[in-house]
């Protein structure tokens, strides 16, 4: 695979991390193409994705987060409803589910991420996972706009492009103070940062641009209420509105 010469440069690299690994360099057995069973664990992978936990957390204090709000069980609404605290505790467990679970089967079982098909297994869990996120049976099919599991699924696989796109929306969402703008652009670099960072992996491109159209069509209402002017700023306060 061909490797652009300043990402070498990076202080830190090694190769299998920020980069996939080049085919053949590490040969953990001698078919790398996942057998049958190894295909059913994206229903394992949508399941992890589809614990709300921003539901649960507003459980645990005695709320229903989707009464309150946008009304969605992301991290954003979690922060507007019950404070920065519980955001961040929203916002590190969406993205712990779509992280660790693929970060330990991509270094512990499928070490050889560079074989077409075993890269193409991971990306279908991950997408897996954020579809759980977005649509979770235990709430009708109804949950949250699937960023931070995103970021999570991206930081396991692609984690230079993740880099990219966190910094993105972290500049705009503090420039702005609008959630939605920075989760919009962040979405947008995806497809071109996965194309300069990782030249050739069309199952990593593919990764990229599905998760960040996913994205931007589940802010469809964010879009709508931006254009006219409506959008809620978020306030970065660790206050948070009294259980009803």
């Amino acid at each position: 695979m061909a490797v652009r010469p300043q990402i070498r440069k990076i202080a830190g690299y090694r190769e299998g991390f920020f980069l996939p690994p080049r085919r053949g360099l590490i040969p953990i057995e001698r078919n790398m193409t996942p057998n049958a069973w190894q295909w059913l664990w994206p229903a394992f992978f949508y399941l992890v994705g589809s614990m709300p936990t921003g539901y649960l957390l507003g459980r645990s204090r005695g709320l229903d987060i989707r009464q309150h709000g946008s009304g969605n069980i992301g991290a954003t609404n979690v922060w507007r409803v019950m404070g920065r605290n519980w955001g961040l505790v929203a916002f590190t467990s969406d993205f712990l589910k779509g992280f660790l679970p693929l970060y330990l089967l991509r270094t512990l079982s499928l070490s050889e991420v560079g074989s077409w098909s075993v890269s193409l297994l991971l990306v279908f869990c991950g997408l897996a996972a954020i579809l759980g996120h977005n649509y979770t049976p235990w709430l009708g099919f109804k949950g949250g706009k699937g960023i931070a599991t995103s970021a999570g699924v991206l930081a396991a696989l692609i984690p230079l492009v993740f880099a990219l796109s966190l910094t993105t929306w972290i500049i705009t969402t503090l420039a702005t103070r609008t959630v939605s703008i920075g989760s919009l652009l962040a979405a947008v670099v995806l497809p071109p940062a996965a194309a300069w960072f990782y030249p050739g992996e069309w199952v990593y491109f593919g990764l990229a641009t599905l998760a960040g159209g996913l994205a931007v069509w589940r802010h469809r209402s964010n879009i709508q209420r931006l254009l006219a002017g409506t959008e809620s700023r978020i306030k970065f306060s660790s206050k948070k509105k009294s259980a009803p």
